[in-house]
């Protein structure tokens, strides 16, 4: 059996593969509600043998939204349909988690339909936040949270978390990526305050250990809790892998499981050098000097190639988007290109390839 077809298992939590789906906004949500079209991209990936399905950054709280028509967990009317969404992807097999967000001064900005991927601001018409009154390129400038303020974000992970787990979620994901709220925290070339939530890294980082901590409390003890970080700002002065590193080791002590690594996203002078699987040399650094599990992403797109890095044991899950989105059964052709035999759905069996 391929490492990449091979379980997974996080504390109670056993991952049928370690070939993840990576949260996908999809811009399709009114009133922060998932709806069928929810249900059938993430129920699809499910069928298509994905080890862990996780749902698009979905907002804590209304203003954390990144565009009006991104999915939430602030009330109890979107946890009760995120249920049934969770219900129909374990009935797959596939475990199901939650990415939990707030994109500060990131929010509040048109869906990128029509744009291949440039986003405009201010489309939502609300007032964005962050941890400075530094705005993202020429976007609006963000109201900077007060201490009080910090206490109730803090606040609304917790209680998103419950719901998510009162709706029969596996996981949960804190996004602390992309130069999204929490990020925007970690890296010096945003947070400019100069209280305790600023400055030195024992600062920036204390946020979003806050967030973990409150989190951590009111999910399961026998399930695992990811963070999603920007291993690097690929920007001078910006947040560095050093820093990552460090505080992937804070973070797994406070009952971190897996650090899923991507990067950039703080700044619009960024300078990114992609290629295939680019990230992955964050992933490897952060589970040697930290110690803890990780996941790879970015530019994964074959299964020998997604093999090979496991096997290097640059991460120990990779996470794939664009390429679930143009092939959803993606896992079950990894295992027929890798010689594994693997459970197909019922339906679908008679499609297997002949050996």
């Amino acid at each position: 059996m391929s490492l990449l077809l091979s379980p997974l298992t996080l504390r109670g939590t056993t991952f049928r593969n370690r070939a993840w789906v990576s949260p996908m906004c999809q811009y399709s949500a009114q009133d922060g509600m998932p709806d069928d079209w929810h249900l059938v991209h993430l129920g699809a990936r499910a069928v298509g043998g994905a080890g862990l399905v996780l749902t698009e950054a979905t907002a804590v709280l209304p203003e954390g939204r990144i565009s009006p028509q991104d999915t939430g967990i602030w009330n109890d009317a979107q946890a009760d349909e995120w249920a049934r969404i969770a219900a129909f992807v374990r009935g797959q097999g596939a475990a199901v988690g939650m990415q939990l967000a707030h994109a500060g001064r990131k929010a509040s900005t048109h869906r990128p339909w029509g744009g291949r991927g440039y986003v405009e601001p201010a489309d939502g018409g609300w007032q964005t936040v962050g941890a400075s009154d530094v705005a993202y390129a020429a976007w609006p400038v963000p109201h900077p949270l007060s201490v009080e303020e910090i206490a109730e974000v803090t606040a609304a992970f917790a209680r998103a978390a419950e719901r998510a787990r009162d709706a029969g979620f596996d996981t949960v994901e804190i996004h602390a990526a992309h130069g999204y709220l929490l990020h925007q925290f970690l890296s010096p070339l945003i947070n400019n305050r100069t209280d305790g939530y600023g400055g030195s890294f024992d600062n920036r980082v204390r946020l979003l250990l806050e967030v973990t901590a409150a989190v951590r409390a009111v999910w399961p003890d026998d399930k695992p809790l990811l963070v999603r970080i920007s291993a690097q700002d690929w920007a001078p002065g910006g947040w560095t892998l050093q820093e990552s590193v460090a505080l992937s080791r804070l973070l797994k002590a406070a009952g971190v499981d897996l650090v899923d690594c991507s990067s950039g996203g703080a700044v619009p002078e960024q300078k990114i050098t992609a290629g295939p699987g680019f990230q992955a040399p964050f992933a490897a650094a952060i589970r040697s000097g930290a110690g803890i599990a990780t996941g790879a992403v970015g530019l994964i797109t074959e299964p020998m190639q997604a093999e090979k890095l496991l096997a290097a044991g640059d991460a120990d899950v990779v996470l794939l988007a664009r390429e679930l989105l143009r092939d959803p059964h993606w896992p079950l052709r990894a295992a027929a290109e890798l010689g594994d035999d693997i459970d197909w759905p019922p339906p679908y069996d008679r499609a297997r390839p002949f050996a």
